[in-house]
């Protein structure tokens, strides 16, 4: 009876192994897909923007695209993270989101200084996407309206917080003062906004610094 028992539960053992394999090639399946139809359709924004029967359409594409992009570069990273099941980490996927954002600037424009003080920390897929749109948000509207701009972005720690980051962007055009208010500075002023909501998490603003400040 013994002996049966055992061949039972190694029997079981095996089915188990074998369906946890086989859901893992799905779910790496099902990324691999999601990232490659992101980035065919940032391919097919490109090629409208470069069509664009004006500067402001061209320019409307290219906001988009910021975003396709950023939310292609979380996938990609989920993708690569499965094996090792650790989370997204934040700091790379920071570093490629900012000097995305740097580089999709038309020549004209004079780019931002993007400085990066990041710590070492991960975040599930949902976290790292709402971070991804925030920091898309916030670079976008700095070195939009204030060209040539200063962006310092920093993620720290959280005293007595182990599972906590602290995620800072100081820019001297998130004055409310520095450029004028238009309907694009409101828009991202809700946009901020809805993305802290999701976070669960207040923001923090102080116009003096342009500083914006979130807990992740």
């Amino acid at each position: 009876r013994s002996q049966l028992a055992a061949q039972t539960i190694t029997r079981h053992e095996a089915d188990l192994e074998d369906g946890l394999a086989r859901q893992t090639r799905l779910t790496r399946e099902v990324h691999h897909r999601v990232k490659n139809n992101l980035q065919v359709v940032a391919s097919l924004l490109n090629i409208h923007a470069r069509g664009a029967p004006t500067t402001e359409a061209a320019d409307a594409y290219a906001t988009i695209q910021r975003r396709v992009d950023a939310l292609a570069l979380v996938h990609r990273s989920h993708y690569a993270e499965l094996e090792v099941n650790h989370g997204i980490a934040l700091r790379p996927l920071i570093g490629e989101i900012a000097a995305n954002l740097r580089g999709s600037l038309q020549p004209s424009v004079k780019p931002p200084v993007i400085t990066l003080h990041l710590g070492l920390f991960h975040a599930n897929q949902d976290v790292a996407v709402s971070v991804a749109f925030l920091l898309v948000e916030v670079i976008e509207t700095a070195m939009l309206r204030v060209p040539g701009t200063t962006i310092a972005i920093t993620l720290e720690a959280v005293p007595d917080k182990p599972d906590r980051a602290r995620l800072i962007v100081r820019s001297p055009a998130l004055d409310r003062d520095a450029a004028p208010v238009d309907q694009h500075f409101e828009l991202f002023e809700r946009v901020v906004g809805g993305l802290s909501r999701q976070l669960r998490s207040p923001l923090e603003r102080d116009d003096a610094q342009g500083l914006l400040a979130i807990e992740i």
